[in-house]
């Protein structure tokens, strides 16, 4: 049995908790910093997560085994590489590794040389910025323009205007996403429509987890502005047998193999987002973790004890681990903070949780005050569904939705309505 801390604080690291409180093989189960919806599931711990020092001072007091990181920033700060002559393992990629999330132009750079499909793409800085400027001329549709580091889900922009883009690329150039956008990437626009697979790897052999569409624009019909995901559905009623041979064919084997041939270590799980482009597949980004709000759909579909495929990981045993994945589509829905993504108000007193009926409700942007649950983010929850088909499993969420209040709430009722 082992004593396992999750690190993060959102819908994922709920969704992680819920499932990993299951298995016989958790003794105990910490959650730092987690939110009201994991302190069910576990122990919530106040750890600065980005402090290593703190963090191994607290594995050492707990004899923690195994942890699990829910965000990147700990990732590409190098969590993995603090811990590696340490007893505990930890779930996730190698500093260097963890690059092809951490920095945009890594990853573009790394699918060109091991032939991965992806846009093509130009990456800038201030000092070539006339070149980019180029660039943007020649583009026949939108424009797409990345900060190269982590930015909070909010780094990209697509913008149909020319002369906007220009603008854009200045400003970002300029700060607006602080050291983020010191180096930004072009690319050219992919037209098609978007999926997420993910992989539980070992460095060399892999197994898929259940493959998941997201949908990141905070209005109905995909309008307004970027967010870090309103809903998500799984599986993906578009995504064909034929379909994923060439995502494994074409991006997961070249990707390990690439991986191999650097000599990254990576013991974790990869994201894959994807777009398929008529009848194939190309990479919009790697993450270096599991997605939110995917990882509220891909969860609650595998029906092996999570405990397994982490310690197939951690010993490299992956592919001895064969992932068991329910027939049933699971379906999310994220309910938000009124004014986010932009500025929104904290401490807002949720109800109705406990009418919630047949369907699971994760916590992310949520804390507890004595016996009262409050907002304390722009996301606040998610709303998971299973049923036989995703419109069942959404309907469903819809309906315990109406039972949950909190001043200015808002949420999508349109998730999956492209399928």
């Amino acid at each position: 049995m082992k004593n396992i801390l999750i690190l993060g604080s959102g819908g994922r690291e709920h969704a992680l908790s819920w499932k990993i409180s299951q298995s016989p093989k958790c003794k105990k189960l910490f959650i730092a910093p987690g939110n009201a919806g994991t302190s069910n599931t576990g122990t919530n711990v106040n750890l600065n997560i980005l402090d290593f020092e703190e963090v191994q001072s607290f594995v050492d007091k707990e004899d923690i085994h195994l942890i699990v990181v829910g965000p990147e920033a700990p990732l590409v700060e190098g969590i993995y590489d603090y811990f590696n002559d340490h007893e505990v393992h930890v779930i996730g990629p190698s500093k260097q590794a963890s690059q092809l999330e951490g920095s945009k132009a890594f990853a573009n750079d790394f699918m060109k040389e091991f032939n991965i499909p992806t846009a093509g793409y130009l990456t800038i800085t201030k000092a070539s910025i006339e070149k980019g400027f180029e660039f943007i001329d020649q583009q026949k549709d939108k424009i797409v323009l990345k900060a190269d580091g982590l930015a909070a889900g909010k780094g990209v922009l697509i913008i149909d205007d020319k002369t906007q883009a220009k603008d854009a690329l200045r400003k970002m150039l300029e700060g607006q996403f602080g050291q983020a956008s010191e180096t930004v990437v072009i690319e050219e626009f992919l037209d098609g429509i978007e999926f997420s697979v993910f992989v539980a790897t070992d460095g060399e052999g892999y197994q898929i987890l259940p493959v998941a569409k997201d949908y990141k624009r905070i209005g109905e019909g995909d309008t307004g502005l970027n967010t870090g995901g309103m809903g998500a559905v799984s599986p993906v009623p578009f995504v064909s047998d034929e379909l994923m041979q060439k995502v494994k064919d074409q991006i997961i084997e070249p990707t390990i193999h690439g991986l191999n041939k650097r000599a990254y270590t990576y013991k974790g799980f990869i994201f894959l987002g994807l777009i398929k482009v008529d009848e194939d597949p190309f990479v919009i980004e790697y993450n270096c973790r599991l997605g939110d709000p995917e990882t509220e759909v891909v969860i609650p579909r595998i029906k092996n004890d999570f405990v397994d495929i982490l310690e197939a990981i951690s010993d490299k045993s992956i592919n001895n681990c064969h992932v068991e994945i329910s027939e049933e589509s699971a379906a999310t829905i994220m309910l938000v903070s009124g004014g986010y993504p932009e500025s929104y108000e904290k401490n807002k007193l949720i109800t109705g949780i406990e009418a919630v009926e047949d369907s699971i409700v994760f916590h992310a942007g949520t804390k507890t005050t004595e016996t009262k649950t409050l907002t304390n983010g722009g996301r606040v929850m998610a709303i998971t569904s299973l049923e036989k088909d995703f419109r069942a499993a959404i309907h469903k969420s819809l309906r315990n939705i109406k039972r949950i209040q909190f001043e200015k709430m808002d949420f999508r009722n349109d998730i999956g309505f492209d399928l």
